[in-house]
């Protein structure tokens, strides 16, 4: 007896498995890369904090991240970002596994013993995605009358 595919086509048994298997397959990919994209947004973003002579230095970890795609702010003693990344369509293709995260936040906290001066902070980005958010120290009053 033919069994009819979903075009109305008659045909055998064997190709309606074959195509409800690849649509499951095809299902699961996509269910397995959202929630890869998920799980990567609600991890807070790699950061390095350097300390020098005369600022702090917050390297963070943003691929594919371009220059409008990014926040910087400073408040409460810690530097905050946040990276809302689009995804930009490739002619001649189809997205089939939605794995990065498009909504990433990442923050690092300043010593509270140390006076900043957030006002004077800079932030670079760098075309591999790195971000540089450099804040640097204020003069206390106290070292300002030493010298």
């Amino acid at each position: 007896m033919p069994v009819l595919r979903g075009d109305g086509a008659a045909g055998g048994g064997d190709t309606v498995i074959r195509d409800v298997g690849e649509a499951v397959s095809e299902r699961a990919v996509e269910v397995v890369g959202r929630a890869m994209g998920r799980a990567q947004e609600g991890r807070e973003l790699p950061v390095d904090l350097l300390a020098g002579e005369d600022a702090y230095l917050a390297v963070f970890d943003a691929p594919g991240t371009e220059g409008n795609d990014v926040q910087v702010r400073y408040e409460d003693g810690a530097i905050l970002v946040r990276v809302d990344r689009f995804r930009e369509h490739r002619e001649g293709f189809e997205m089939r596994f939605p794995g990065r995260g498009l909504a990433l936040d990442g923050r690092v906290e300043l010593p509270a013993d140390v006076n900043l001066d957030p006002e004077e902070a800079t932030a670079t980005l760098r075309e591999n995605g790195t971000l540089y958010v450099r804040v640097p120290t204020a003069e206390t009053p106290d070292s300002s009358a030493e010298s």
